[in-house]
């Protein structure tokens, strides 16, 4: 068929054309952002769940809710290695630009810019100094400790003031929660407990693989509290029916019953996979009818893709010893295993790979959802594994 009318998108964070299984968080947002404009208390949310379920594609939905509902949005990804104030610094400059020249003088708006200034001065930035656009004086003794869990909470604090001087509402949207630091992760859940304790109209939302409930909890202990956690996970079999059929329907395509059933049996209903081999499937169908066959010849194709662009990526990204113990893995099947297994598979104490497992974990590669367990973040990585490293040694020399 026609690619260029083609409607799914295996892209990473591309909104898909139907965003199947995810009313609930939706609505949860829907009610976090009304509560917040309207100076009531509720939690913020951070999404969690394994690579490939969405995350990233909800959080830009939740974006687009609260900018078309009168909020003034940040939206960041935090990558491996790049500090928090590096990256939200810019944002809240453009947020506090915008708020002063939103109507006459504010000074708390005057104010927020004050300790701006402050915050900027002393957060030592890894790029040259923020130009405000306008000649200020910083808020001295406020936000210029140099200290992120004491200067976080006063700049929001005083940006919340701001927005609340203006009526206009923010939102702060933090994607791979899981690379901030534990001192990043502490303030800025810190900076949401005194926003709430003083009614000001922010909100955060963030997404992040696994691990970080459990970073949020070592943290702080009363991030329960401050924070929803929903589990972002594969889709129920009528959702992920609904994610295939439905785009494919505006478009005039039918898919036979028997074809859906295969895509959702060898994506196990992920929804990055969905949407790959419902694209590879489009492409290869000569008719407006997606058949078993051209699910068959689409997987060939979809694998293809996923070896040399997604799964590769992640894979290039390991050292020769980090490869052996997921190929360890890999061995055992999907997951979780116990880390007294893969242990055993690489034939070494429990002790000895405990370096490399944590390594991993900082990666964002495994995780463990229970003490003494391990498992991918990455559905079908053990298959790919397994396609990449056909034979195990585990008498390898490793780094």
């Amino acid at each position: 068929m026609d690619p260029n009318r083609n409607p799914c998108a295996p892209g990473a964070g591309s909104q898909p054309p139907e965003l199947a299984g995810r009313d609930f968080e939706l609505e949860t947002a829907r009610v976090a952002l009304a509560r917040t404009r309207g100076g009531r208390f509720a939690k913020s949310m951070i999404a969690v769940g394994l690579r490939g379920v969405g995350k990233t594609v909800l959080l830009r939905r939740i974006a687009d809710i609260a900018r078309e509902t009168g909020y003034r949005v940040v939206f960041i990804e935090a990558p491996e290695g790049k500090r928090l104030p590096d990256l939200l610094v810019p944002k809240l400059r453009q947020v506090l630009l915008d708020l002063d020249r939103l109507g006459a003088v504010s000074a708390a708006v005057k104010r927020a810019l004050r300790v701006f200034k402050s915050f900027t001065s002393a957060v030592k930035l890894s790029y040259d100094g923020v130009d405000l656009g306008l000649s200020i004086a910083p808020e001295t003794g406020v936000a210029d400790t140099g200290q992120l869990e004491i200067d976080l909470p006063d700049l929001l604090t005083a940006v919340g003031s701001a927005a609340k001087s203006r009526d206009v509402p923010i939102a702060i949207l933090i994607d791979e929660m899981q690379y901030l630091t534990e001192p990043e992760l502490g303030a800025l859940i810190m900076s949401v407990h005194q926003v709430v304790q003083e009614a000001l109209p922010i909100v955060l939302f963030g997404a992040g693989l696994p691990q970080i409930v459990g970073l949020a909890a070592d943290s702080k202990t009363y991030a329960e509290r401050l924070f929803g956690f929903p589990a972002i996970d594969a889709l129920s079999r009528p959702d992920a029916e609904k994610a295939l059929v439905a785009p494919a329907t505006n478009e005039s395509v039918t898919w036979d019953t028997a074809a859906v059933e295969a895509v959702i049996d060898v994506t196990r209903a992920y929804p990055y996979f969905l949407q790959t081999w419902g694209y590879q499937a489009w492409n290869v169908a000569a008719d407006n009818i997606i058949t078993n066959a051209d699910v068959d010849a689409a997987t060939v194709n979809a694998l293809r893709d996923l070896d040399q662009n997604f799964f590769r990526a992640r894979f290039d990204r390991l050292t020769p010893g980090e490869k052996r113990y997921m190929r360890a893995m890999a061995d055992l099947g999907p997951g979780p295993h116990r880390s007294g297994d893969i242990a055993a598979r690489l034939g070494v104490k429990v002790f000895s790979a405990g370096r490399r497992r944590q390594d991993l974990i900082g990666k964002g590669m495994i995780y463990s959802p229970h003490y003494g367990d391990t498992a991918f973040t990455v559905p079908l990585f053990d298959e790919f594994l397994r396609r990449t490293m056909p034979t195990f040694d585990r008498d390898a020399t490793t780094d």
